[in-house]
């Protein structure tokens, strides 16, 4: 089969694999469509190691080819999604209820990214066909009437968008602001909307994002190029502050920025990969004593997830197929790599059909 292959930083490449083999517990899925995400181009770019010869990609829209021996519930030809974290449901941190954490440990020097496994720590979803893991933990019937575009966000950056929402454990009537309106942060805007947000505020500077925020349920878009965010959202809350600041980009500025925005007892959500340490500014952490909160989060996955997410999809409530703005056949994915990894005309998401 054809697949997308790290090879070493600065080199994802198409190249020729042998199919999956599957064990009893598992499922092989004839991707449909996939997409390129943002922690794909950290690992593109050597910011996150993975090993040579992985197979990249972890958001999959596809078909089941084979069930494992074991596998029950579920039938051959049957449209299918799965999260991009895989839990196995049966891990100290499944029973604790995080399951996005299943499976952490160290790896590198570093910490892998919980549950993450496709496209981390086993072959991804990148490529013509995919070995599911606990398939019956993670698999999720796509319903009749949704295409591939419609649910292609749910097994990430909708997932993670929502999750900075329910995070910051936002209320009805809250004021909440959103720094980055890249994909994630439109998902974290439209998850604000849903929870009972009254006033949401978007950080960006890119005219099309800024739009797409509007659509996606923002009131006001502050430019961060043309004027000083922090200010502009001290001047659009009256001096109050925001009731949650989530943080969708993953750098210092907008970190300490969206910690800057909050009323006292306020909640930062953190959503980004970092790539370095944080610093943590005394001032407006108050010396540690203004009763804020900061939460991180990782994209929830597995089953019951994914069928919550395409509810709300199929239900019109959130309408993702916007953010698709541009489609790359299997065979030309290192084009979109360096289209999606430059940011050029105007891309937010591309779709991956082998």
């Amino acid at each position: 089969m054809k697949a997308a292959v790290f090879v070493e930083p600065g080199r994802i490449v198409l190249d020729d694999r042998p199919m999956p083999e599957i064990g009893p517990l598992d499922a092989l899925i004839r991707i449909t469509t996939t997409t390129i995400c943002g922690t794909d181009v950290h690992i593109l770019k050597g910011e996150y190691p993975v090993r040579p010869g992985l197979i990249i990609g972890h958001e999959p829209v596809g078909v089941i080819e084979k069930l494992g021996s074991e596998v029950k519930g579920y039938r051959e030809g049957q449209r299918v999604i799965a999260g991009a974290i895989t839990p196995s449901g049966q891990s100290n941190a499944s029973l604790c209820g995080c399951h996005s954490q299943c499976g952490q440990g160290t790896k590198h020097g570093w910490k892998p990214l919980g549950g993450w496994r496709f496209g981390n720590t086993i072959d991804g979803s990148q490529a013509e066909f995919l070995c599911m893991p606990d398939a019956m933990a993670n698999l999720a019937a796509v319903p009749d009437g949704l295409d591939d575009e419609q649910v292609l966000m749910c097994p990430d950056i909708l997932s993670t968008g929502f999750s900075g929402a329910e995070s910051g454990h936002i209320r009805i009537g809250d004021t909440v602001a959103v720094f980055a309106q890249g994909p994630i942060g439109l998902c974290a805007t439209a998850g604000a909307r849903l929870m009972g947000a009254t006033t949401i505020i978007g950080v960006e500077t890119l005219p099309e994002r800024a739009a797409m925020a509007k659509r996606m349920g923002a009131d006001h878009v502050v430019d961060f190029k043309t004027s000083d965010p922090v200010a502009e959202i001290m001047r659009l809350t009256d001096g109050r502050g925001v009731d949650v600041a989530i943080e969708a980009l993953g750098t210092q500025g907008t970190f300490e920025a969206a910690l800057r925005v909050l009323r006292p007892g306020g909640t930062l959500s953190s959503l980004g990969v970092y790539s370095g340490d944080l610093t943590i500014p005394v001032g407006p952490f108050s010396a540690g004593l203004g009763d804020h909160t900061i939460r991180t989060s990782l994209c929830p996955g597995g089953k019951e997830r994914m069928r919550r997410l395409m509810d709300v999809v199929a239900s019109g409530r959130v309408d993702t197929r916007a953010l698709v703005t541009h489609r790359f056949k299997l065979d030309d994915i290192e084009k979109a790599y360096d289209l999606f990894a430059h940011q050029r005309d105007g891309v937010l998401k591309v779709a991956i059909t082998p």
